[in-house]
């Protein structure tokens, strides 16, 4: 009877292949169920997005509105295509969230071995700060996005003998958009600065193909221009690139204190879009582990790039409190670290017992399944459970295309973010007719059936109209979302 060499055995020599594909099978199929399951509804963040995006047009892209430009085009072909729907607000995200998760597992897959990669992949792309950011639809995903994608191809460059021109036309290219996000342009200035002084960068743009090289310079210095002019002809959008909108010098620290409150809030959840603690306490400490088990490498690349984003997404947070997301790559990063450290202690500990390698997998699967499955839960029932946060998102979108007749006239007073929100959804459905002044109310006729969004202190309802129906919604505050007043017959 010949002896069983688990090498040799299907299932093992193909389970990183098979880990790796049921992980992006449950990924994608978690990512696009993501509008379904949590949170319900759109905070006044992804409504005011979703009206940027709708109200961009070329001439306006001249004039000054270039702020995450490359986010705002492909929400505006969402909601072009799909209606003004949660879902089609929220797709852009989902999009590029499978586009980051991709690359987080590339990235990982390229620094550390198959088994860590594969772990520290799971923990990351099912970790409550990385669904909100591809389940929200505002741009904030691209600060986390940008980064990932340029620390990706430049491991395609950096160490490689003769890297091919194809990776770094896309480099070049991402460092060029990621300068529409704010903030990102200080990163974009260090890799610059990084290509000019590191000798063998320089030679390796030189060795590249001369007329893809031209043309891409031509692309580069284009999209510089737009950039430039209009950073010259807009102090707020220099404001906004570079320091935030509302930024202040004085709340610079309470700034990081606010930004950072939602990821070690384990006692009572804080009041805001953010589900706190976005980081449970035991991917935290498998991240600590991972920190202090690189002091002695620290000067390795993967460990200086893990501290300087940590320093990076502190002081960004310094500028803008939502600024704090980008601590979801150094995470990552951490995280592998971690596990790798883990691993390896353990194996040291039986380095010729075959044995202790699959009885490892016992305890590890415990360790995973105690901190994903938590922090799924936390993520799907928080967003709907927990008041301080579920009342930070409005329904009321989904209410009006189920529930008001077409034709219904909606009262929303015209100075306010429903009523520029609600133009873009009765320009793309003609489902209802919005009135945001007291002249156009005086245009309404007894046939038509009226709403206003929540109890009416705004508009003098007409004569001959009285409430009729209220409809509402599950929240805990401000449950009286539409009521409707008509003529009785």
């Amino acid at each position: 009877m010949s002896k069983l060499v688990i090498s040799k055995l299907l299932l093992y020599r193909y389970r990183f292949f098979i880990g790796y594909i049921i992980l992006s099978l449950a990924f994608i199929a978690l990512v696009f169920c993501l509008p379904l399951i949590s949170p319900s509804g759109l905070s006044d963040f992804e409504r005011q997005s979703a009206v940027s995006s709708y109200n961009l047009h070329l001439s306006s892209i001249t004039s000054g509105d270039l702020i995450d430009l490359p986010y705002h085009i492909l929400q505006k072909l969402s909601i072009l295509v799909f209606g003004l729907t949660p879902y089609s607000i929220k797709l852009p995200s989902i999009i590029i969230g499978l586009a980051l998760g991709l690359l987080l597992i590339l990235l990982l897959n390229r620094w550390f071995k198959s088994n860590v990669a594969l772990l520290a992949s799971i923990l990351t792309v099912l970790s409550t700060p990385f669904l909100y950011l591809t389940g929200s639809g505002t741009p904030l995903i691209m600060l986390v996005f940008w980064p990932t994608l340029l620390l990706w191809l430049g491991s395609k460059i950096q160490g490689e003998k003769s890297p091919k021109p194809l990776w770094c036309f896309a480099f070049a290219l991402a460092l060029l958009l990621a300068i529409y996000t704010p903030h990102l342009i200080y990163l974009v200035l260090f890799i610059v600065i990084f290509a000019i002084w590191n000798p063998h960068l320089r030679f390796t743009i030189k060795t590249l193909p001369k007329f893809p090289l031209l043309c891409m310079g031509v692309i580069v210095l284009a999209g510089l221009a737009v950039w430039v002019t209009n950073i010259l002809s807009s102090s707020t959008v220099a404001l906004t690139l570079f320091f935030g909108e509302n930024f202040s010098f004085s709340h610079f620290f309470n700034n990081i204190k606010t930004g950072f409150a939602p990821f070690f809030s384990w006692g009572q959840p804080l009041e805001g879009v953010y589900l706190s603690p976005l980081i449970g306490l035991a991917s935290f400490a498998l991240a600590i582990t991972g920190l202090f088990s690189t002091r002695q490498g620290f000067f390795a690349s993967r460990n200086a790039i893990a501290s300087c984003f940590i320093v990076f997404a502190v002081v960004l947070a310094g500028l803008t409190p939502d600024s704090s997301l980008l601590i979801v790559l150094p995470f990552s990063i951490l995280t592998a670290h971690g596990l790798r450290y883990i691993l390896e202690k353990w194996y040291g500990l039986f380095p010729a017992n075959p044995y202790a390698r699959v009885f490892a997998i016992f305890p590890l699967s415990i360790l995973l399944a105690l901190m994903i499955v938590p922090s799924l839960n936390h993520y799907v029932y928080g967003y709907k459970y927990t008041p301080a946060v579920a009342n930070q998102f409005s329904s009321d979108l989904t209410l009006i295309s189920d529930k008001l007749e077409p034709d219904t006239i909606l009262l929303v007073p015209e100075d306010s973010l429903d009523y520029a929100f609600y133009s873009v959804y009765e320009d793309r459905h003609h489902a209802i007719k919005l009135y945001g002044s007291p002249e156009q109310i005086t245009n309404i006729t007894p046939g038509n059936v009226i709403a206003t969004l929540g109890k009416n202190d705004t508009f003098a309802i007409p004569g001959g109209y009285t409430l009729q129906r209220i409809i509402t919604s599950p929240n805990s505050d401000n449950s009286d979302r539409i009521y409707i007043y008509s003529v009785n017959n």
